[in-house]
């Protein structure tokens, strides 16, 4: 029972470093596509991709070293693994942290579906911005059409909602590759996104009913009542003629 503990208060006290590091990854990658620097510049951007990478390496070894059952741990954290090994899965670190949108989660309050809805929208923009990156890096040196952010940011927007309108197509393998992906993710969150908005009109409407099935039964209760106390007065007022008869 003690290396769960240690898990656990590892996973704790590294979540928001963690998170600052994906951010820094995240800005180093967004300038390498969007300016393409030269000199002084592109080395920082590799050492700042080179460090992040080794901290992401770090923290999976030292979670899979502290996890009991290991062979489950690996298999339930695949994308933890593809985080270290591709390159391009390392910013959707933040998709599970959602660090940076914390303070809307504390306004939006602790009921689930608020905290769904906020991941969903807030992994939906996340999700779109490094497609976006993505399949510009990939697109531009290409033959295809997609030769600015403007563009891939469309392209992303059509392609995440499965729209697909077909006026621009990634042409190199790469850029396939982050259109399944950015397919499948889509399809995920707004069925997330979806499910939880239908959930709360279910609830609501069921709600709804309930208090209307009360009031009913309030209201026919208050109907026998008064037919109860209506008949005592008419068996009142027939005693006295009762009586003279």
């Amino acid at each position: 029972m003690q290396l769960p503990n240690k898990l656990h208060s590892w996973e704790k006290h590294a979540e928001w470093p963690l998170a600052a590091v994906a951010l820094a990854f995240l800005l180093a990658y967004a300038v390498d596509v969007l300016a393409q620097p030269h000199g002084a510049v592109k080395t920082a951007v590799a050492v700042i991709t080179a460090v992040t990478w080794v901290v992401f390496v770090v923290d999976y070894l030292v979670r899979l070293a502290l996890a009991t059952d290991r062979p489950r741990w690996f298999v339930r954290h695949l994308v933890d693994l593809a985080i270290v090994a591709l390159p391009l899965l390392r910013p959707l670190r933040l998709l599970r942290l959602v660090v940076l949108l914390s303070a809307l989660q504390k306004a939006v309050g602790n009921a689930i579906r608020g905290r769904v809805v906020i991941y969903a929208i807030s992994s939906a923009v996340l999700l779109i911005f490094v497609a976006s990156l993505a399949v510009l890096e990939a697109e531009r040196p290409g033959p295809g059409e997609i030769k600015n952010y403007g563009q891939a940011v469309w392209w992303s927007i059509t392609t995440f909602t499965t729209v697909g309108y077909g006026d621009l197509v990634p042409e190199t393998t790469q850029g396939k590759l982050v259109a399944v992906l950015l397919m499948a993710g889509g399809l995920a969150l707004i069925g997330t996104l979806t499910g939880t908005i239908a959930s709360w009109i279910v609830e609501r409407v069921g709600e709804a009913d309930s208090r209307n099935r009360v009031a009913t039964a309030a209201h026919v209760e208050q109907l026998r009542a008064d037919v109860r106390q209506l008949t005592d007065e008419v068996r009142r007022l027939q005693r006295p003629i009762e009586d003279r008869t």
